[in-house]
């Protein structure tokens, strides 16, 4: 019995995301698209419009994955500072089998300054997670966890920016310890 078309393309798709987030869209070839995801030429084009739609469809299959998950901790009953060390390990702990550095940081440096398509992608994707980590920030400092005088927006971009910071500091081959360090500083950050 043949499997479901849907399936084949989740599939596909989850694959895609693989090879992409490992290589980059350049450094992906529509042959390294075949080996991944087991399919011949015609069948990724006959399934996707593009290469590009392939990559539409897998960044927003990382997107969506990584996002629910930030906003299942971020709304979660944990203190902020617990929030926040969570998001922060999990950039120093690469999980195995994952690809080094993260999909979104990797398309913000090479598609987004000349995709526009992409790069709104993007935008909407960041703005959801500040917007989250804004709200989470809020919530600690009504419940007295946070001093009153921070900014929550700010702190929410702090703490982006260390973390794809972090991510692009693994892509570069940087150690543990390297990623512990600036975790631990980004932590104490929020305490002064």
């Amino acid at each position: 019995m043949a499997r479901p078309r849907e399936f084949e393309e989740e599939r596909a798709i989850e694959a895609a995301m693989r090879a992409f987030w490992s290589a980059g869209y350049e450094g992906t070839s529509t042959q390294d698209l075949c080996e991944a995801t087991g399919l011949g030429r015609s069948s990724i084009y006959n399934t996707f419009k593009s290469k590009h739609d392939l990559f539409d469809k897998a960044l927003r299959h990382y997107m969506d994955s990584k996002t629910a998950w930030l906003m299942e901790l971020l709304e979660g009953d944990l203190p902020v500072r617990e929030k926040v060390r969570t998001l922060l390990w999990q950039a120093v702990d690469v999980e195995t089998g994952d690809p080094v550095g993260c999909l979104v940081v990797n398309s913000l440096v090479e598609l987004a300054p000349r995709d526009p398509e992409v790069a709104e992608q993007l935008r909407r994707d960041g703005e959801r997670r500040l917007a989250a980590l804004r709200a989470a920030f809020e919530l600690g400092q009504s419940r007295g966890e946070l001093q009153a005088g921070k900014d929550p927006v700010a702190l929410a971009h702090f703490v982006v920016a260390a973390i794809s910071g972090m991510r692009v500091m693994a892509r570069g081959g940087s150690d543990r310890g390297a990623l512990e360090s600036v975790a631990k500083t980004t932590l104490d950050a929020l305490l002064l």
